[in-house]
């Protein structure tokens, strides 16, 4: 019977080969169509004409894995319904199932089992990196580096594909500016300029040049949209804010994803403005599909379609699938709404047939575009699989991003680099040791305890040290779905720690959050060191207060004790698999950090959310009295502001120059000279913000709107010129219209947000 399909299938691909793409396993097994030249049918179209209405529907649904699929067909359970959907063509996708024999195996039971064969997409959660884990994507933000970003996703996307998988749910492209919600880790952080590049480059990364190679996978926007603005930071939490930020902060990332020909769109968990994102027909089908003619699918976040009956929106299942559906929510990830409800819907009436087809039409083009349709095996080669997973290429690029990573947030009296040579050397913390917890969140491709630790990157360059661990951050083991239990009372190696201290030099100190602190559902009311580590520090401090402080977490910390006290600090975030080997050579120097950090480090909790961006108040003050935007018991400055990173060495900033060619070129040209005028070379970010004085709708006091990594040999100078047109200086009206409007900006260019000098200039 087989051999017959296959002589049948490969007769039919030379038929549909003179109207079509190439060959259409899903439109042509099992039935006898010709080609019709006169009708020109798309091989969608073909495919589409065969399907019942439950395969439509089936391809809208998508299931976790539910069995090995290497093994015997389940017998019984949910396991056993699902495989019977399977079997029937009743799924379009499954997530969480990895190996290229596993994937072939559940592929075969799609295309060879059910009567239209069609392909599965497989999905998995490639976040940051995928058995080469790279820095968790807010630690790759401040980098600053597109090139290396994109490159990135690229090896994630080899590596994940030889694996089985054609589809990651990243990037994460919210812009959040609370440091309280633990996904901060998976995003850019709160700029939206900087946020819409790092999602270009991730996207080019992921999905490559050709989507038909075997080594490229569908990228997927998240979370669409308002996510990262859950109330207090906490995570699933409502989400409401006004229409100007809506369309200036949080969709333009999106936006760039879909000009970028994203793949897929998913929507979040959260309300805005009283609707689940689900199911807002506004969001998905207006502004998505309308808009800006997406023409990919938008798939639900893990159950947030029946999470719309814990909002209050929808009564019953049946229920979510009529309003995720009509809203524009394509494919449904486990909450089977769409599976068991749907047809029913459609025949009472209360679903328009044309959103089903709307829907399969765009999951199958998706299945198209990926190549799946030619070759659905194409991601299975075991002997690709085990000749892709160890890469030293992958090692290497991932070891320079995660040096890249690092941000130099003090250093008084030029403490770091270290000597290679340094004597009586004491290495403290439970973090300098640790190889599972610098993996960061995800690592759904990647093994526990990989990672190499700071003890290990000091080993491998000869630096002569001692070590004393502390007392430990966490009790007990610690996995992805289940919360970190911090130590917050045993204090066993407590002593020795501050013995080890007080005997020594100097003292690297390392410490920070667990990987699993921060991520999903990982928000936190308090940003300081967990556990017993701010006391160490401080009982350290009072014995020897000659301390790097190496600081490791998936977010901002408040540091302010430490800033004051502490005379070096380098923020080493949670940077993968390479993390001991990059935090090493930025200690002693053989790497010059020039990072600079994507978010906000606020001084006090209190002040979040925080971000440099923020609307001017009708009373900005200061003033001698009280009535003024402030604190009575907190300065108003963060601690550490957006874009801020420091070198080993000095750059000096002059000749800022604006000249203004807008009534004749349409553009506005501003450079700047930039000399590093230390000993030795180094790397700096320099960045343009602008401020528009006047507008119809209330605009920030600083805006980024254009930077460049700059690298400089010790004495050497260069000049640095942006261009600022309609697009940069203007912005969108709160129906979401882009506009621009003459009148009076500030420039700004330096090394942070933190400027104070700007130039002048006047559109008539």
């Amino acid at each position: 019977m087989l051999k017959l399909k296959i002589v049948m299938y490969m007769i039919l691909v030379g038929l549909l080969c003179l109207t079509c793409t190439p060959k259409d396993t899903g439109s042509i097994k099992k039935t006898d169509v010709a080609k019709d030249t006169k009708t020109k049918l798309s091989k969608i179209d073909m495919l589409m004409s065969k399907m019942t209405l439950e395969e439509k529907i089936g391809q809208m649904n998508q299931y976790n894995g539910f069995w090995d699929a290497t093994g015997p067909a389940p017998e019984g359970g949910d396991s056993r319904w699902k495989y019977d959907h399977l079997k029937s063509g009743l799924v379009g996708s499954v997530l969480n199932v990895t190996g290229a024999e596993a994937v072939r195996a559940m592929q075969k039971e799609a295309v060879e089992g059910s009567r239209l064969g069609i392909p599965l997409i497989f999905g998995l959660d490639v976040i940051h990196g995928h058995k080469t884990l790279t820095p968790v994507p807010l630690a790759e933000t401040a980098s600053w580096d597109l090139e290396a970003i994109e490159l990135s996703a690229r090896n994630a996307a080899i590596e994940a594909s030889s694996r089985g998988i054609n589809w990651t749910f990243a990037p994460m492209v919210d812009i959040s500016r609370d440091a309280r919600w633990g996904r901060v880790m998976e995003g850019a952080g709160e700029d939206t300029y900087l946020g819409c590049q790092i999602a270009r480059a991730r996207v080019k990364g992921f999905q490559g040049k050709d989507l038909k190679a075997n080594n490229t996978i569908a990228a997927c926007a998240k979370h669409f949209a308002g996510y990262g603005f859950a109330e207090a930071g906490m995570d699933y939490n409502t989400v409401d804010v006004g229409t100007s930020t809506l369309y200036n902060v949080i969709l333009p990332p999106f936006k760039a994803c879909v000009d970028e020909g994203v793949l897929t769109v998913m929507n979040s968990f959260n309300i805005l403005n009283g609707v689940p994102a689900t199911g807002d027909k506004f969001l998905q089908r207006e502004v998505l599909k309308d808009r800006w003619d997406f023409q990919g699918f938008v798939i639900s976040d893990w159950g947030s379609g029946k999470e719309m009956i814990d909002h209050g929106f929808a009564k019953d299942l049946k229920d979510v699938a009529i309003i995720a559906t009509n809203a524009g929510s394509d494919m449904d990830m486990e909450s089977y709404g769409n599976i068991r409800h749907l047809k029913e819907a459609v025949e009472e009436g209360k679903v328009d047939v044309k959103y089903i087809d709307d829907a399969c039409r765009r999951i199958l083009q998706a299945k198209e575009d990926l190549g799946l349709f030619d070759d659905p095996y194409k991601y299975c080669n075991v002997k690709r699989e085990k000749e892709l997973l160890y890469n030293d290429k992958h090692m290497e690029d991932a070891l320079n991003l995660a040096k890249k990573s690092i941000v130099l947030l003090k250093n008084e009296n030029s403490i770091l680099p270290l000597s290679k040579k340094e004597k009586d050397l004491a290495v403290i913390g439970v973090l300098a040791g640790e190889k599972n917890s610098p993996l960061g969140n995800w690592r759904m491709g990647s093994d526990d305890n990989s990672a190499i630790s700071v003890l290990e990157g000091l080993k491998e360059i000869g630096l002569k040290h001692k070590y004393e661990k502390g007392p430990d951050l966490i009790k007990g083991n610690t996995s992805f779905i289940h919360e970190v239990k911090i130590n917050e009372t045993d204090r066993t190696g407590f002593k020795e720690a501050v013995k080890l201290a007080k005997k020594s030099k100097k003292v690297v100190l390392v410490m920070g959050e667990h990987g699993y602190q921060s991520g999903e559902g990982r928000s936190r009311a308090k940003l300081g060191l967990p556990g017993l580590q701010q006391e160490l520090l401080e009982a350290i401090h009072e014995v020897n207060p000659n301390i790097v402080l190496v600081t490791m977490s998936g977010r901002p910390l408040v540091l302010t004790w430490a800033d004051e006290n502490i005379p070096a600090i380098l923020h080493a975030w949670q940077l993968g698999t390479q993390s001991g080997h990059a935090i090493a050579a930025a200690l002693v120097g053989d790497y010059n950090p020039s990072g600079k950090i994507p978010m906000t480090f606020p001084r006090s909790v209190g002040q979040v959310p925080i971000y440099y961006n923020h609307m001017s108040s009708g009373r900005p003050g200061p003033i001698d009295l009280v009535f003024w935007r402030h604190y009575t018991d907190e300065v108003n400055a963060p601690l550490y502001p957006f874009g801020h990173g420091l070198s080993y060495t000095d750059f000096e900033y002059s000749d800022v120059t604006v000249t203004n060619n807008f009534a004749t070129t349409g553009k506005v040209d501003v450079s700047v000279q930039l000399k590093n005028t230390g000993s030795v070379k180094g790397k700096e970010v320099v960045q343009l913000y602008i401020r528009d004085l006047v507008a119809s709708t209330v605009r920030p006091i600083k805006e980024l709107k254009g930077f460049e990594l700059v690298p400089l040999e010790a004495g050497e100078s260069k000049t640095i010129t942006f261009d600022l047109t309609k697009e940069e200086l203007g912005f969108f009206d709160p129906q979401g219209k882009f506009i621009f409007e003459a009148g009076e900006f500030h420039v700004f260019i330096g090394g942070s947000s933190d400027l104070k000098e700007f130039k002048k200039f006047e559109i008539q």
